[in-house]
């Protein structure tokens, strides 16, 4: 039998195609899964009693960051198909589909970006299909790379091959990357300072990179960008750091005096900061967290949290008057580096 399935919900951007691929390859099927404006199309084709489980085991084993609202389905004439492969998205105005939001980069991540041996190894950028930019990137549906700002990024023959394998982690993940052939850091000084400080152009930093078959000239730029921010931060300064969904304004929490020029310069004389700390025991050495808390701030939506001071922890002018505080963890590697 050839049954098509249409799919809606959060199906763009967490790994939904790659699963609904390996899933029809386990259960020998033939047919096709693609990307719409409405959400994914399936068509699947075999043994009524495999088809049946793929239909089943399409809800019960969806990646984790997918939320599906719905499925319909309709039979299909048998069409006799060889194999099963992921088509090219269509797209039509009539139908909008969600995407997923931005997810905090994954263990298996952090691991290659801690990892010396890793051509990953210090990429601020490192994501695959469970973690990584989403919503952010996106300029229009259906959520494929050259309707991303990744577009202007060229695949390196490495990545190329981690997006074409279907076994790989990163197959059709769109925002994948690495240093030499994706987004690099770069620091932008204010008026005073000149403007630009220090800067890895993506492209040109990648190209100089992938000529000497290395990505260490990358890798410096990066390193040497987040050495002038931290400097920057212990000197007192305010620095606004580019990430998901906007900017993040940064300085030094435990100075008050600079915490009062943040306050003074956004017109915000008394409203709650919160606090970014490394991990979920700093965390818990400022404020008291329960089960539900913790789980919350090291969820992949990396929240901020609201949960008491400790007695002795409050620390002056972050939440003037407030028996709680809002503290977050970060969701990109740049704490790894």
């Amino acid at each position: 039998m050839r049954r098509h399935l249409r799919v809606t919900g959060v199906v763009q951007g967490v790994g939904f195609r790659p699963f609904v691929h390996r899933l029809a390859l386990e259960l020998e099927l033939v047919g096709f899964v693609g990307n719409d404006s409405g959400g994914v199309f399936i068509e699947v084709e075999g043994p009524e009693e495999r088809v049946a489980r793929f239909a089943d085991r399409l809800l019960t084993e969806a990646p984790p960051a997918a939320r599906i609202a719905g499925v319909e389905s309709q039979e299909r004439g048998p069409v006799g198909e060889g194999g099963f492969r992921i088509v090219e998205s269509r797209s039509f105005e009539s139908a909008r589909t969600l995407v997923s939001p931005d997810l905090a980069t994954c263990e298996a991540c952090l691991r290659e970006v801690d990892d010396p041996g890793d051509r990953r190894f210090g990429y601020a950028f490192t994501n695959c299909t469970n973690c990584g930019p989403r919503y952010t990137i996106l300029r229009e549906t259906p959520y494929d790379r050259p309707v991303t700002t990744m577009a202007g990024f060229r695949l390196c023959p490495e990545c190329r091959s981690e997006y074409d394998d279907p076994g790989n982690r990163r197959y059709h993940a769109q925002p994948n990357a690495c240093p030499v052939c994706g987004p690099r850091l770069r620091i932008v000084g204010d008026a005073e300072g000149g403007g630009r400080e220090a800067e890895g152009d993506p492209r040109d930093a990648a190209a100089e990179a992938e000529a000497r078959g290395r990505a260490d000239v990358g890798r410096a730029t990066d390193l040497a960008v987040l050495r002038t921010v931290v400097e920057r931060l212990a000197d007192g300064e305010i620095v606004a750091i580019r990430g998901l969904g906007g900017y993040h304004l940064a300085c030094d929490a435990t100075a008050p005096e600079v915490v009062a020029t943040l306050r003074e310069r956004k017109g915000r004389p008394a409203k709650p900061l919160a606090l970014m700390v490394p991990d979920l025991a700093t965390a818990g050495e400022l404020c008291r967290l329960d089960d539900a808390a913790g789980e919350l701030l090291t969820s992949t939506a990396r929240p901020i949290v609201l949960a008491p001071w400790r007695e002795g922890a409050r620390l002056e002018g972050v939440a003037p008057g407030n028996a709680d505080v809002g503290v977050m963890l970060p969701y990109t590697p740049l704490h790894h580096l």
